[in-house]
């Protein structure tokens, strides 16, 4: 059975299934009870859970804190940061604790940690609501990062995130929030962690994308304008990431365009082209080519669709790559 629900409502069923199959599972955050949360992601899970979904002062390293000990003493807790683009006064949380515990107790204790946070572009949101910084969380060893692009795997990654035994960020796309209604395997469902998937198969070109970009990706290899057969693949987990589905993409159709919103210097794309270069370079009949968000801070909502790459940047990008 499937129903057709939007992503937001699809995290919204996977935290109420969870809670209700384990009760361990703690979902907590600033506004996320009495409220709902801010996307209202979380609304109406305190009336069906009252003893396990809480209001949390506004303080993110007390949100992470708190989670690094309720994951070493038996609990999986749930947090909710409001804006990914506020997890920065908690980042020493995530780095030095809730990533390295497992480490630091030689695998006596780990922490199973879901921490939830909105994040990217396209809602013309205010300065600090729309980075993209995936790529920092991707860095840091004993973290797992995922980004889902679609409601159903929404409702697949972070169950497998809320079971997994480790801390995992889980990035959601703001601006798909609402976008559309999809179908979503009702009740059990889960996505493997660290597992792409190919979207659309091709043999001219691969495209990468991942997020809110896998859409703009889409939309841009179907435009009758190009004149081209491209592969898609969607990384759903940043880290670890899926090499092998990358590889056998760019080994079959030899040449690959890398989309994402964060800003271009040191961001995923330059991951993922060292990896082709490692292990596929002589099946390239082409540079890898990247379609980025800019070096600059994310811009005020008067300028972010000049930032945020689109369908024509992208249809532009993979030009490029099958014209050398």
């Amino acid at each position: 059975m499937a129903n057709e629900i939007r992503l937001v409502e699809a995290i919204r069923q996977a935290l109420d299934e969870e809670m209700g199959r384990d009760d361990s599972v703690l979902v907590y955050g600033e506004d996320v009870g009495v409220s709902g949360g801010v996307f209202r992601a979380t609304k109406e899970l305190r009336d069906e859970h009252p003893d396990r979904v809480y209001d949390a002062p506004l303080a993110e390293a007390a949100i992470l804190g708190l989670g690094v000990g309720l994951g070493a003493t038996g609990f999986r807790p749930v947090a909710e940061i409001q804006f990914a683009s506020f997890v920065y006064q908690g980042f020493h949380q995530l780095q030095q604790h809730a990533a390295r515990l497992r480490s630091r107790t030689r695998g006596t204790l780990g922490v199973p940690m879901t921490i939830r946070m909105p994040y990217g572009g396209g809602i013309r949101a205010l300065e600090l609501h729309s980075e993209s910084f995936e790529a920092g969380y991707a860095h840091l060893p004993g973290l797992k990062t995922v980004v889902p692009s679609n409601p159903a795997d929404a409702k697949g990654l972070l169950t497998s995130a809320v079971r997994d035994p480790d801390p995992v960020v889980f990035l959601e796309p703001t601006s798909r929030y609402r976008a559309s209604r999809e179908s979503v395997p009702e009740g059990e469902h889960t996505v493997p962690l660290g597992e792409a998937n190919v979207v659309r198969e091709g043999e001219d070109v691969t495209v990468v994308a991942w997020g809110a970009m896998l859409a703009e990706a889409l939309s841009a290899v179907d435009d009758g304008d190009l004149d081209a057969d491209a592969e898609v693949v969607d990384l759903r987990t940043v880290s670890p990431m899926d090499s092998k589905t990358i590889l056998n993409s760019v080994r079959k159709t030899g040449r690959c365009v890398v989309v994402h919103e964060a800003p271009r210097t040191a961001g995923l794309a330059a991951e993922i082209i060292a990896r082709i270069n490692d292990d596929a370079l002589y099946y390239l009949e082409a540079p890898v080519e990247r379609v980025t968000g800019y070096d600059v801070p994310f811009p005020l909502f008067a300028r972010e669709e000049a930032y945020r790459p689109d369908a024509e940047r992208i249809r532009r990008g993979i030009e490029r790559a099958l014209s050398r």
